[in-house]
């Protein structure tokens, strides 16, 4: 696993791209989600993408071997939803969720060993709280969320993707920096207690043409409140395609000691919330930024395909990366 490092430092790393996309090529019905462990479950499920991992796993490895195809270097666990606060709403268990991270990672590590060099990063989402927010617009002091609650369920979430064998942790769509400190708490303090250290990813999100995130930092910001992490790579996705993330990643190049990374959606949503700019549309935009300079690791988010990341990984092949300062 360490020899991640060494690849970075000779190539651009390609990320995979979106696993929702991809999941919604397969017409599911609630009894798919559910499968036989969870027939008798007496909420909906249908929609809960992370528990594919245990009842249909031969879609999820389909998809990572897809992207494998395609060139990615590091695929994503199936994981974006897999706290215990985000699987509250479907009514599953601590064991449940436990499963759902450890069956994730197992999967995805059985499919990464048929092909070399290849690494499984441990996708961690932002769940469906937020810390610095209030949800509750008469009670701006208001939290539905505390940072123990979300250290807690994010170490129980690091500690199946542990178990389950991968090989990076990876922090992303960050839209609120206080979830994302209480994240590489719980990663820090789940490595002193069992004595283990795997390189560490995060990833935010801007939200709109203002160039912050949904809690208000820029991305200067962003990077200052958790560049005391030993961070392997610090970057952005989703939320804008990757013409509009231009500005903010020149942001992270020139301010980061880290690997700079960008996963961004395939263009903006239409008005049907479907993403249509096409592989080779995405892959000119990227280049820009691989002209620059400013990459270290990239995929796809919302809407990207295995077409997107070949497409990727291909112009990706004829830059190196952005070289790491010791100290910016």
């Amino acid at each position: 696993m360490s020899n991640i490092k060494k690849i970075a430092s000779q190539k651009i790393l390609i990320l995979d791209g979106a696993m929702g996309t991809m999941i919604q090529r397969h017409p599911l019905t609630e009894e798919d989600f559910r499968g036989e462990r969870f027939k008798n479950h007496t909420l909906s499920l249908k929609g809960n993408n992370d528990l594919l991992s245990i009842s249909q796993p031969s879609i999820i490895k389909d998809i990572h071997r897809q992207y494998l195809d395609a060139g990615a270097d590091i695929i994503e666990t199936n994981t974006f939803s897999g706290t215990t606060i985000a699987q509250e709403d479907y009514g599953l268990t601590a064991d449940d969720v436990y499963e759902i991270n450890f069956q994730s990672a197992k999967i995805a590590k059985e499919v990464a060993r048929e092909f070399k060099d290849k690494f499984v990063a441990g996708s961690i989402g932002p769940t469906n709280r937020t810390a610095s927010l209030s949800p509750d617009v008469n009670n701006p002091g208001y939290r539905a969320v505390t940072f123990d609650e979300l250290k807690d369920a994010y170490k129980f979430q690091v500690k199946g993707l542990i178990d389950g064998g991968v090989d990076v942790l990876l922090v992303e769509t960050v839209f609120d920096t206080l979830n994302a400190k209480a994240a590489l708490f719980a990663i820090q303090e789940y490595y002193l207690e069992y004595n283990i250290s795997l390189p560490i990813m995060i990833s935010g999100t801007i939200t709109d043409a203002s160039g912050r995130t949904l809690s208000g930092q820029t991305t200067e910001a962003f990077l200052i409140s958790i560049q005391h992490a030993p961070l392997f790579s610090v970057g952005l996705n989703c939320a804008l395609g990757a013409k509009q993330l231009r500005p903010y990643l020149q942001v992270l190049a020139d301010k980061s000691s880290f690997g700079v990374s960008a996963h961004p959606n395939a263009g903006l949503p239409n008005e049907f919330g479907e993403y249509d700019e096409s592989p080779q549309d995405m892959a000119g935009q990227i280049e820009v930024f691989l002209e620059e300079g400013l990459l270290n690791i990239v995929g796809g988010c919302c809407g990207t395909t295995p077409d997107h990341i070949q497409a990727i990984a291909n112009t990706a092949s004829k830059y190196s990366p952005r070289i790491l300062k010791e100290n910016a």
